[in-house]
């Protein structure tokens, strides 16, 4: 008996939009030299008082990031091996990111933004396979009780 379930390799096309848009504002926010960025952190300040630096954007950005590659792979499937698969992916371009940066000026690669990548990444997979469990948890005790 043959599945009509899609794998989520195979997922269609248009559910990896969000993660290639995702991508996109990265890679142009990471070709911005160093000046231009240096000017935008008052601004930022003002909107987060406490802001330093950009690093913590790192954590939001790949964060987001893998919220779409796991939307490409499908939410209700995310377990804990597309979950690696999510954290991977975003370190790979992570890395790609900061190789890009080496060839933009007054930008530099960094191991540091690399661990705070995937430090987002992993948060958004962790938040994501415990929202799984939770709601087949949830499905369980609504099928057991009535």
């Amino acid at each position: 008996m043959r599945s009509t379930r899609k794998s989520s390799m195979t997922a269609p096309l248009w559910r990896w939009l969000p993660a290639a848009a995702c991508m996109l504002i990265i890679f142009l926010l990471s070709a911005r030299t160093g000046n231009q960025l240096d000017g935008w952190l008052p601004w930022a300040q003002e909107l987060f008082p406490g802001l330093k630096s950009f690093d913590p954007v790192h954590y939001f950005a790949y964060f987001v990031l893998a919220l779409t590659f796991a939307y490409g792979f499908g939410f209700r499937r995310i377990d804990a091996r597309r979950a690696l698969y999510v954290i991977l992916l975003s370190i790979a371009y992570g890395a790609t990111d900061e190789w890009h940066q080496a060839y933009v000026p007054g930008r530099s690669p960094d191991w540091a933004d690399l661990l705070h990548d995937g430090i987002g990444a992993a948060a958004a997979a962790v938040v994501l396979v415990v929202w799984r469990l939770w709601r087949l948890r949830g499905s369980r005790t609504r099928n057991y009780s009535g």
